[in-house]
């Protein structure tokens, strides 16, 4: 967790973890977002509407009933994280602290489990705990994923050393696009391109 942003960059240059879910979707996004200025019209797009509805809807989960099954002693709700140490920035749904003397992340999904841990699950809560830790001063060791389409069921993720390391380096990774300005490679997913709001000006 004493991992540092290695790249340079100035104290006022954030990222949001939003950010580098999209960058791992694929690298272009960011350039197009932030070297290019030009809007992905979110709006439009199926899954973000089920997420905006997926953040409206959290608010009818049994919350008291997962804090128990958990081990939470004490929790804040819709937190937004600001680490200048590691040059990020946003919102989770909730921070938990338990017995344990740890604190964890736990994001709620509109997603169905599907017998694994998506990768950008996985670095989501890694990015979240690396802001909690620097906020809070508390070990991150788990986080949580609630996918609320599989009967709000929720999901350990275990953080290693190394999920943080590779979360820092996306982190980085970011940050020299904004910094340097280069086109990227694209995702070798193409099958990503397809309702993809940039795919009419992607190269």
């Amino acid at each position: 967790m004493s991992v540092a942003v290695e790249t340079e960059v100035e104290a006022e240059v954030f990222i949001t973890v939003s950010d580098v879910m999209e960058y791992l979707f694929c690298p272009r996004f960011i350039y197009f977002m932030h070297c290019l200025g030009i809007p992905q019209h979110e709006e439009r797009r199926y899954k973000v509407l089920k997420g905006r509805a997926l953040h409206d809807a959290r608010e009818t989960v049994n919350r008291e009933y997962l804090r128990k099954k958990l081990q939470c002693v004490r929790k804040e709700l819709a937190v937004y994280l600001v680490s200048q140490k590691y040059h990020l920035k946003g919102e989770v749904d909730e921070v938990l602290f338990l017995k344990d003397g740890t604190a964890a992340p736990l994001d709620y999904k509109f997603a169905e489990y599907k017998e694994h841990l998506y990768r950008t699950h996985r670095y989501q809560s890694a990015l979240y705990g690396l802001m909690i830790a620097d906020t809070y001063g508390v070990a991150v060791k788990r986080g949580f994923v609630c996918y609320t389409r599989s009967n709000h069921l929720v999901k350990e993720v275990n953080l290693s050393a190394r999920d943080f390391e590779r979360a820092i380096a996306q982190v980085n990774e970011v940050l020299a696009i904004l910094q340097q300005g280069f086109y990227p490679e694209g995702t070798k997913y193409k099958t990503r391109c397809v309702d993809c709001t940039y795919r009419n000006i992607c190269g």
